[in-house]
């Protein structure tokens, strides 16, 4: 039983990423945040419950990547979708072009996957990662899609930025551009100097803008990951 307790946590996971994705379709931005962010609760400590039991497998990886897929690739996406089609505001010039354009939102669990299916092979990211981590990207669209879905809705604005976010973010998924981890591994600063900026930034930005300062923060962290990259072991 002992051995099973990450794969549950794991499950979990998944099991909120499901709810978050029937959320997104009803257009109940505020419940599809609350879901992710318990996935992504659930996504940390089962790792964490794997190493301090001493029980990590091979199935909790593949649980873990498949579970990853719903709650920050599919689940997410879902709420695009949503944004796309009920509430933004599409350039006169796409008229006919309209019903197809939500369906660009699914270009974001396919790079996730993609992504999830390269981490699983790749030995060189076992501290740091290459490409903009599944989660994060996940995080980054529930917050974004909560602050802006009202103003899209009179704002022909937001089109042009979600499109852009959707193919810049995707594609970083999947580059072998270095980001720093974002797990903080104990409980001094040296060593943990970007992360616990990272959170202050992110707090801040809640402060100021509510939870759409995450997405804001996901941002600032990937910037810092590009500033500091020469650092990286990484790169070759």
């Amino acid at each position: 039983m002992k051995k099973q307790i990450p794969n549950i946590i794991t499950l979990l996971n998944l099991f909120s990423g499901c709810i978050a994705m029937v959320m997104a379709f009803k257009g109940n931005f505020s419940a599809v945040v609350m879901w992710v962010i318990l996935a992504a609760a659930f996504d940390f400590f089962d790792g964490w419950t794997a190493r301090s039991l001493g029980v990590s497998s091979k199935i909790g990886v593949e649980l873990d990547s498949l579970a990853d897929i719903v709650s920050f690739g599919v689940a997410p996406a879902s709420a695009v979708f949503m944004l796309l089609e009920e509430f933004t505001l599409f350039p006169s010039f796409l008229a006919q072009q309209e019903p197809i354009i939500p369906y660009l939102a699914f270009l974001i669990p396919v790079f996730s996957a993609y992504r999830l299916a390269k981490f699983n092979i790749d030995d060189r990211q076992t501290t740091s990662f290459l490409g903009l981590p599944t989660p994060a990207n996940g995080l980054f669209w529930i917050s974004y899609v909560y602050g802006t879905h009202q103003a899209a809705v009179t704002n022909g604005f937001y089109f042009y930025l979600t499109v852009v976010f959707i193919l810049v973010l995707s594609i970083l998924m999947v580059s072998e551009i270095p980001m720093f981890s974002l797990k903080i591994k104990s409980l001094k600063i040296r060593g943990n100097e970007r992360q616990l900026l990272l959170v202050v930034v992110i707090v801040a930005f809640v402060l100021l803008w509510g939870i759409t300062g995450v997405a804001w923060g996901i941002l600032v962290y990937i910037v810092m990951s590009i500033a500091t990259m020469r650092k990286n072991k990484l790169i070759r």
